[in-house]
């Protein structure tokens, strides 16, 4: 007998294959001693009761008729064109980009600014310990992106996008755990995922794929309206006949580039805020209506949004168990991210609460025709560089308690934080302009309506949360996926406009090398 089906299981026996047979035996009005297999296909926490359970969507078999779920490999195909498509950025969507032009046969060069994903390690304790920001290997440059170092989140809303099941299956192939497959907010976690990097990277170079580190683009060289290459560090050139652009939302230098090159950017609606940081243990009270929580549910997340003024205010990139980070990639500037561990055992919980901001939101008026392009950006290092100053340097962050923060006054003390280069008292509702300063503070006291006990003083409100998306679009065509003025240039991935997230990048880049593909006569 085959069958799907949705089962509520205890906690209890949610580690128990024989219970949940139980449960799927009577069900089904099956026999007590009838042979039943199944294989969890999503899993799920409904917490709208007082006791928590698991939500299990089961596909069921019984007997010999057990179908057995295999990956299936890679096919890659043996390198069949001198054509050389040069990608900058080895995130996920350079990365999956790679792997699915080997699956055609064309050869990648990867040109990433930053180190491989274990050397990052140094130059990130540098930003912990000593405030020290090395502008080319840092949280949101090097190997892996800006996702290998915070927590590694795979959820994703981009299914129209692409096959979001083909992504979860290549990560697990290459070594992230089965659970990504069926969780429903899957993650990796950010000790597990530079594992999974440094076998996709074997697997490209392998597969006859060039990975270069230390090796920052510094110039895009062109033939009328095509590249035929790129500088590198001042110095080399890389002959390239397609150019795939996969930075990452933090590349200014790249968006820079462009405008001097005249390659037309646009500027792009953003979201910028705070960070907030609970007791962990305050957030699985409030979400699993008592604590401790039980041992077999993971630590509680949420999701937050509304309407403040016509303005969406939401939470963004929440780390259940997890630390608050310094992301920021230049000196003399403060941005904050968060990640957890695999475990998500942090006595911590932190979460981006961002507000909306339009162009028009943005004070723009000192800006040039020429300079308009940045104007986001130029928005983002002002309160950047303001957060600095006031948390005194040295990658120190401004903090409030969430009241004070609502209540627009410095706190005279601050609870423990997450944050290592740690938090000094200061007055972050004023790093904002007014509009924002008021959704947020709004929204803290609306979002209490939902989770009965998130507004405390017990919450820390640091600054500031400003790398939310990309701040420009790097347009292209809907139908080639090439820049509409240069022939051979594909925009992709997050820092062009077009993802936002692991999985949504990696769908991009395997659309646009597909793309490229395409375009060869490689798609059979």
């Amino acid at each position: 007998m085959n069958a799907h089906i949705s089962l509520y299981v205890d906690p209890d026996d949610i580690g128990d294959p024989e219970a949940i047979r139980g449960l799927i035996r009577r069900q089904l009005h099956l026999a007590d001693d009838a042979t039943t297999d199944y294989v969890i296909l999503k899993r799920s926490i409904d917490a709208r009761k007082k006791r928590p359970r698991f939500l299990l969507d089961i596909e069921m078999v019984s007997g010999e008729t057990l179908q057995k779920r295999t990956l299936e490999a890679v096919k890659f195909r043996p390198i069949s064109t001198d054509f050389r498509v040069v990608i900058v950025g080895a995130g996920p969507a350079g990365y999956f980009a790679a792997l699915e032009l080997l699956a055609y046969g064309i050869r990648p060069i990867i040109l990433e600014r930053g180190k491989d994903v274990v050397s990052r390690r140094k130059d990130i304790r540098s930003l912990h310990v000593e405030g020290i920001v090395h502008p080319h290997s840092n949280y949101c440059f090097g190997e892996g992106g800006a996702g290998a170092y915070s927590d590694g989140k795979l959820y994703t809303r981009s299914h129209k996008r692409g096959d979001v099941h083909r992504i979860l299956s290549l990560l697990t192939a290459l070594g992230a755990p089965e659970d990504i497959r069926v969780d429903a907010h899957p993650h990796i976690g950010s000790n597990r995922l530079p594992r999974v990097v440094r076998a996709i990277r074997e697997v490209i170079e392998t597969q006859g794929g060039e990975i270069h580190f230390d090796a920052w683009v510094t110039d895009i060289l062109m033939n009328g309206d095509n590249v035929r290459g790129v500088q590198v560090n001042h110095e080399e050139t890389v002959a390239a006949d397609a150019l795939i652009l996969a930075t990452g939302h933090s590349a200014r230098d790249i968006f820079e580039l462009l405008v001097r090159k005249d390659i037309r950017i646009e500027p792009k609606p953003l979201a910028i805020g705070v960070r907030v940081e609970h007791p962990q243990s305050l957030i699985d009270h409030i979400q699993y209506h008592h604590s401790p929580r039980h041992p077999a549910l993971p630590a509680a997340s949420y999701r937050l949004a509304e309407q403040v003024e016509n303005r969406g205010v939401f939470s963004f990139c929440m780390c259940p168990g997890g630390f608050i980070v310094p992301a920021s990639t230049a000196a003399e500037e403060l941005v904050i991210n968060g990640m957890s561990l695999s475990a998500r055992d942090a006595p911590y919980a932190n979460s981006g609460v961002v507000v909306e901001v339009r162009l028009e939101d943005m004070p723009l008026n000192h800006l040039s025709e020429a300079q308009w392009p940045l104007a986001a950006v130029d928005f983002q290092k002002q309160i950047e560089q303001e957060a600095f100053r006031i948390g005194g340097g040295h990658l120190k962050a401004p903090a409030q308690r969430m009241t004070d923060f609502v209540a627009g006054k410095a706190s005279s003390e601050l609870p423990e934080s997450s944050y290592r280069p740690g938090v000094v008292s200061a007055e972050v509702h004023a790093l904002f302009p007014d509009d924002i300063r008021k959704r947020l503070q709004q929204a803290f006291r609306l979002f209490d309506r939902k989770m009965k006990g998130y507004f405390t003083q017990e919450a820390l409100v640091l600054g500031v949360e400003s790398r939310t998306s990309s701040p420009v679009r790097i347009p292209r065509d809907n139908a080639t996926l090439r820049h509409p003025q240069v022939e051979n240039l594909y925009p992709c991935g997050e820092g062009a406009g077009y993802a936002g997230g692991i999985v949504s990048a990696a769908i991009d880049g395997q659309r646009v090398a597909w793309r490229i593909a395409e375009t060869l006569r490689m798609v059979s």
